[in-house]
């Protein structure tokens, strides 16, 4: 297992890449899984994590970065024996964000320990005043993090962040000591006169000491080309506006300017490196100049230029294919190229960031097959597969049928993970092995806030989960082989704070040690550091050195006090960090600490243990960078870069002896070493500059002359790996070899690290609590609250067998055997006969809600019962139903449309001879609303109740929500009903709003009300040329009553804003004229009455003598007519009756001609106002007055037809004038309505 930060599923690099990504992080509140598979510690909140991905171009830039040939593939695994065969031009690279001064805001705190440089100062450096801070930080990078020619200044799978989470520039403040130097005690190992000199050669970038950028990219092995790309940021303008490219071909000795053979006037961005083939490079011109790719087949040496029609973000090449290629373009398309970038083919058009990968070997049929996270034009998320070069619609695959989280797709080793998007809490999906989706199995309630997959390259999954009361501590969780049950290893693992605010995860892989972490654990307020030997099945705290230095006896007892190691990786992948061990070096770990209670960033030392732990030594009181040389047979030490330096120190007895070395005449600000610069030469390259006003100075050092000869067998002893004296560790005793200490020999190439490996007996240690259980007190696994182990799996039937746990598992890879295997391990029992229980039904999606029309995948689970003899029943609520005579068939989930919207009632059962389970889900379909019109009277009476109504369209029951504001009211009233009843206490004009809300639709339609004591109507009526013009919508209604009222008021004095027009929908067109009263009535209504008589006399005459007309359009003149007289000319609340209301009631005796008229004509009678729901054809857009009280004249119902006769009348003339269409109820008969 890697346990690497910063790279995607399968980006397994060697080394510390140093990595950028963008500024945007991870929610806490929002679960999200991410991959780090990357250099330990574990980095969390990784969002934007893909080999290759680039940030964009237009976050702040960095300073200068060190890169190595041989881009390693998204699913290459490299080995630490050649952790120099590695490219990290293509990993995501950070934005930094220094300070331009170049001094750390945070002056106090240095990049690792967080203390300045400690110890006693002997062996002095030249002093550096203020004037030597380096103010040449100002060069930053636009895109990548980089070294700077004060101080590299990124952090290993971070993002970029404030400036006090930078790493230590040259700090002015720390400069005030006149010395640096070699640490009085770490001179105490050979100082001997005669010590082997190494040899050294250094190289200036001469011309390029205005460029602020520098990338360094080294093949490692089997190379000697060593290429540098540097740049010069303009910050004005915020892009690159110089570049030069230079070559050695002599691993750093000599180096040639390139600019000729790639162009002198072309400002390049990126180089990328094969990772199968390192001879094949790819160069990437700036897109603010031109947008191309330069290829050379050389190592670099010549170069061909090829047009792009996409500015590329970032490459991923493939893992075995050196021509194959994929590139992310700035507008989230992917390309993909199958003759190394000559030419391209979009793969699709919309893909999330760093969420795309190439097949896995072994797993994936097709070699060219491409895992995307894929998004859909409705803005939906989706698992998507295809072919790189066929890759249309009809070839593309859907392994998770469903809808995803943006950005949850990991593919990673054996496993595939997605995150479903819920509403509550999350939901995480594995695949094993390209097998069907499982549901992840973390302990009941975990609840996880945060999820991120660690590590899953030893046949299993490390998980690091925030559960809900978590802020800055995570869990972690192991899984079984398959990825789907986890149990808890370590609570409450300790975060660090990483620039831009992202969490590292305090948690570390020993390299060349099978089973073995470090983790810093928060408990009772205190950081304390514990290391385990079987994979977090037992923890211990670390024994602190018996002695200092200078070999004082340290009295630390455990548990209250001991040694406690920081955990944080390097920000730049070529300075060690604060923590180192190599695969090639088993047992040998070197850190940074302090020996106390509790882990503190104060009066820390560097320590080394040679036993895997299990004892520690110090050896520097000033924080070093440690490297390992001959493939860890020797160390190398160097002062931490925020001062320069011309020496440094080789140990060959693991840390108890120093020799000093200088490699440089002049004291240099290391920005970054090479180390073992190939397979089989012995040579380290120094990065950095004299000064801040210097050239870029690369250094290269061949120690090859402190070796004295190759190590033979003489040389060598055997190491016995153990934890505290006990030899079985993972379940076998395992010996190493490792060369003596204090032998100057140099190891080879076919150096043999493991000697042998004896399988231990099954004990106790050897197993862990399984899915369900937890480790008491007393040591044993016990069923937690919320698990009930005598649940047996649902796939059991009866004469089958099924295994059942104990309440342990064997820790994966331990090799242990017999003892009490048998004992812990499941046992093989015959399945129950049993009766249905625990049965559930849910949607796939977990939703309650569905659109109409769209397939509904409904699952049905039992937790007991025999499913190969239970039968399964599901009622979908809708008259259809389903029966199935097993649950086996419904694995794959039950499908359904629904053709109606609504809420079913969707019922399973489940039933054998023994008994039966049901359950029930309450699904809400919806369809979205496409229209809604209000119908409300256009005039009413004060104080008296007025019906409204709101027709939608598509018109579906019990699935909308109605929104009323009505009147000056400031809070709505909601219904689930279309019309409401209201009473307006207030005269005036009265604005009613109502919304319609359904599914994730909501429309709005507003109306106009006038309330008034009393008004007069007529009902008008127009020559039949009006029908010919009327589309019957709504703004031509308006135009038309707008007509008609300038009209009117020309053959009448009458006020216009007491004058009120409004057309009917639908033909034969027709229209209410309603005179309303003034606004003040002072005078006394008595006298208003009679204005309202007077001016509809003047209005009646003028329209029987057929005065009143309108040109429609040239040539095409409409004639407004009377259509009857008044029955109640006043339509008033008060209870006196007014002597004209009386004589009207006389035409009573007319009965029999107005029952023949109202056949006759097929008008609206103005005096009965029928609300009915209209069909989507025709829709009534306003309704006439709404009159008086009992008290008011009025024409009885029973001097007529009967009502039942009128409405079947009114509905008929409704019906052709188009008002009425399909009227599905009739809602009432209001008061009245005068004509």
């Amino acid at each position: 297992m890697e346990t690497w930060a910063g790279f995607c599923p399968g980006l397994h690099l060697s080394i510390g890449i140093w990595v950028m990504t963008t500024a945007l992080t991870l929610q806490n509140a929002k679960a999200e899984i991410t991959c780090a598979s990357c250099p330990s510690p574990v980095q969390l909140h990784l969002e934007k994590l893909q080999m290759g991905m680039r940030t964009d171009p237009t976050e702040e830039p960095s300073d200068l970065e060190f890169k190595e040939l041989g881009v390693t593939g998204q699913n290459t695994r490299v080995d630490d024996d050649h952790e120099a065969d590695v490219s990290v031009e293509d990993v995501p690279m950070f934005p930094q964000h220094v300070s331009l001064d170049g001094v750390r805001t945070r002056a106090e705190t240095p990049v690792h320990s967080g203390e300045s440089h400690r110890g006693r100062v002997d062996d002095r450096e030249p002093e550096l005043g203020d004037d030597a801070a380096l103010r040449r930080a100002k060069r930053s990078g636009p895109e990548f993090a980089e070294f700077s020619e004060s101080r590299w200044t990124g952090r290993t799978g971070v993002d970029a962040g404030a400036p006090e989470d930078r790493g230590s520039l040259f700090d002015g403040q720390k400069q005030g000591r006149s010395d640096f130097g070699w640490n009085r005690n770490e001179g105490r190992g050979n100082t001997r006169q005669d010590e082997p000199k190494i040899t050294s050669s250094t190289f200036a970038l001469t011309g390029d000491s205005a460029h602020n950028h520098a990338v360094v990219y080294w093949s490692g092995q089997n190379s000697s080309v060593i290429l540098i790309l540097t740049k010069l940021y303009d910050f004005h303008i915020g892009s690159v506006t110089e570049s030069t490219l230079w070559r050695s071909p002599d691993y750093g000795s000599t180096y040639e300017r390139m600019n000729d053979k790639v162009g002198s006037k072309i400002v390049l961005s990126y180089l990328y490196v094969c990772p199968t083939n390192k001879r094949k490079i790819m160069v990437l011109t700036d897109p603010e100049f031109e947008s191309s790719v330069l290829i050379s087949s050389d190592e670099g040496a010549s170069y061909q230029k090829y047009r792009l029609t996409f500015y590329v973000l970032s490459l991923l090449f493939h893992p075995t294919e050196e021509d194959w290629a994929l590139a992310y373009s700035h507008d989230q398309k992917l390309y993909s190229s199958m003759d190394f970038g000559r030419k391209w083919q979009l793969i699709h058009g919309h893909v999330t960031p760093n969420r795309f990968y190439w097949s896995v070997s072994g797993l994936d049929k097709e070699p060219d097959l491409v895992h995307m996270e894929a998004h859909t034009p409705d803005g939906n998320v989706q698992y998507v597969t295809c072919r790189a070069q066929m890759c249309t619609e009809a070839n593309r695959n859907y392994p998770f049928p469903g809808y995803i989280d943006i950005s949850s797709l990991v593919v990673q080793d054996d496993y595939i993970f997605i995150q479903v998007p819920t509403s509550g809490r999350a939901t995480y999906y594995v695949s094993y092995k390209r097998e069907s989706f499982i549901q992840i199995k973390l302990p009941k309630y975990s609840l996880p806030k945060d999820l991120h997959i660690v590590s899953t390259d030893e046949k299993q999954v490390f998980a690091a989960v925030q559960e809900w009361n978590q802020n800055d501590t995570y869990n972690l969780y192991l899984s079984d082989t398959r990825g789907i049950y986890f149990t808890l290893a370590m609570e409450n693992v300790k975060t660090t704070k990483g620039i831009g605010g992202n969490q590292m995860l305090d948690l570390y892989e020993v390299a060349g040690i099978k089973g073995m972490l470090i983790a810093n654990k928060r408990q009772d307020n205190q950081v304390k550091t514990y290391i385990t030997y079987n994979k977090g099945r037992d923890w211990r705290l670390l024994q602190a050195p018996a002695a200092d230095l200078d070999g004082n006896d340290i009295h630390c007892i455990l548990p209250f006090c001991s040694l406690h190691l920081q955990l944080q990786m390097s920000e730049n992948p070529y300075l060690s960090g604060t923590i180192s061990t190599k695969n090639s070096a088993p047992g040998i770990i070197v850190a940074t600490g302090n020996i106390g209670a509790e882990l503190s960033y104060n009066n820390v030392g560097m320590f080394v243990s040679s036993d895997a732990g299990n004892s520690w030594r110090q050896i520097f009181e000033e924080e070093h960078n440690v490297w390992f040389l001959d493939k860890g047979g020797a160390l190398v030490a160097v002062k931490q870069p925020s001062v320069p330096t011309r020496h440094l120190w080789v140990s060959f007895d693991e840390g108890r002896q120093w020799n000093q070395h200088s490699f440089s005449s002049v004291p240099l600000f290391v920005d970054g070493v090479l180390v073992e610069a190939g397979a089989e030469n012995q040579i380290m390259t120094f990065f950095g500059h004299f000064s801040h006003r210097s050239e870029w100075q690369l250094i290269k050092i061949d120690y090859k002359s402190i070796f004295s000869k190759k190590c033979t067998e003489e040389d060598y002893q055997t190491w016995h790996l153990h934890n505290q004296g006990e030899p079985c560790v993972m379940g076998q005793k395992q010996i190493y070899m490792k060369r003596r200490p204090g032998n100057y020999c140099m190891l080879g190439k076919d150096y043999s690290r493991i000697l042998s490996a004896e399988s231990c007996i099954c004990r106790a240690h050897d197993f862990e609590c399984d899915y369900g259980y937890e480790r008491r007190g007393d040591g044993n696994c016990r069923p937690a609250f919320w698990f009930n182990p005598s649940t047996v799996s649902r796939s059991c039937s009866q004469g089958q067998n099924y295994f059942n746990s104990t309440g342990y598992r064997k820790v994966v890879l331990n090799n242990c055997t017999k003892g009490v295997k048998e004992m812990y391990t499941a046992r093989k029992q015959q399945c129950p006969n049993r009766p249905p229980k625990g049965l559930s039904v849910t949607t796939k999606d977990g939703k309650l809600t569905a659109n109409l029309g769209t397939n509904i995948t409904f699952l049905v689970q039992l937790d007991e019962g025999d499913s190969l003899r239970t039968n399964i029943q599901l009622d979908f609520g809708d008259g259809t139903a389903v029966s199935y005579s097993n649950l086996s068939w419904t694995e794959e989930g039950i499908k359904h449309v629904y053709k109606s919207a609504g809420i079913f009632r969707v019922t399973a059962l489940a039933e054998n001879t023994l008994g039966f389970d049901t359950t029930t889900l309450f699904l809400h379909i919806t369809c979205p609303v496409e229209h809604v019109q209000l119908l409300a009277p256009f005039v009413v009476i004060r104080n008296k109740e007025v019906n409204i109504t709101a027709v939608v369209l598509p018109s579906h029951s019990r699935t909308v929500t109605y929104f009323w504001w009505l009147g000056n009211n400031t809070e709505p009233v909601i219904t689930l009903d279309g019309s409401i009843s209201y009473t307006f206490a207030n005269e005036g004009m009265h604005t009613i709003t109502v919304q319609v809300a359904a599914a994730n639709t909501i429309l709005q339609d507003t109306k106009t009300i006038a309330v008034k004591e009393f008004f007069k109507s007529l009902l008008l009526s127009f020559s039949p040329n009006l029908d010919e013009f009327n589309p019957d919508i709504h703004e031509w209604r308006q135009d038309v009553g707008r007509v008609i009222k300038k009209a009117l008021l020309q053959v009448s004095d009458f006020p216009e804003e007491q004058l009120l027009v409004a057309v009917f929908p639908g033909v034969p067109t027709a229209a209410e004229l309603f005179l309303l009263p003034h606004k003040n009535q002072s005078e006394g209504k008595k006298k208003s009455e009679d204005e309202l008589e007077q001016a509809s006399d003047v209005i009646v005459s003028a329209l029987n003598q057929n005065l009143v007309e309108f040109e429609l359009k040239p040539g095409v003149r409409v004639i407004v007519y009377n259509t009857q007289l008044t029955l109640a000319p006043l339509v008033d609340s008060s209870p006196r009756h007014s002597s004209s209301a009386m004589l009207m009631l006389l035409s009573v005796v007319f009965l029999g001609l107005a029952v023949f008229l109202i056949y006759k004509f097929k008008r609206k009678i103005p005096w009965i106002n029928i609300y009915a729901e209209v069909n989507q054809e025709k829709e009534q857009e306003m309704i006439g007055s709404v009159g008086q009280g009992d008290s008011t004249p009025k024409i009885t119902l029973s001097e007529f037809s009967t009502s039942k006769e009128l409405m079947e009348k009114e509905l008929d003339a409704r019906v052709k004038r188009g008002v009425g269409n399909a009227c599905e109820s009739t809602r009432e008969i209001p008061n009245c309505t005068s004509v």
